[in-house]
């Protein structure tokens, strides 16, 4: 099923694919966030790991754009 996201895996991603990646899982974030206010998730464990994919995918971006 679901798993978080290695640092090795976002580390192979190009810069473009990190910046789609992003905003495709804040929009993912926000939908569950809104979906979970109305009926709360049994497995709010997704927002958190969603949250922490976000974080990591950030973090290496920054990263790689220092490197350039």
């Amino acid at each position: 099923g679901e798993r978080e996201m290695k640092a090795s895996e976002a580390r192979e991603m190009s810069v473009a694919d990190l910046r789609d990646r992003i905003e495709i899982e804040k929009n993912n974030l926000d939908t569950m966030k809104i979906n979970h206010a109305i009926s709360p998730l049994e497995d709010t464990s997704k927002i958190s790991k969603t949250r922490r994919d976000i974080a990591l995918m950030i973090t290496i971006l920054a990263e790689k754009e220092k490197q350039n």
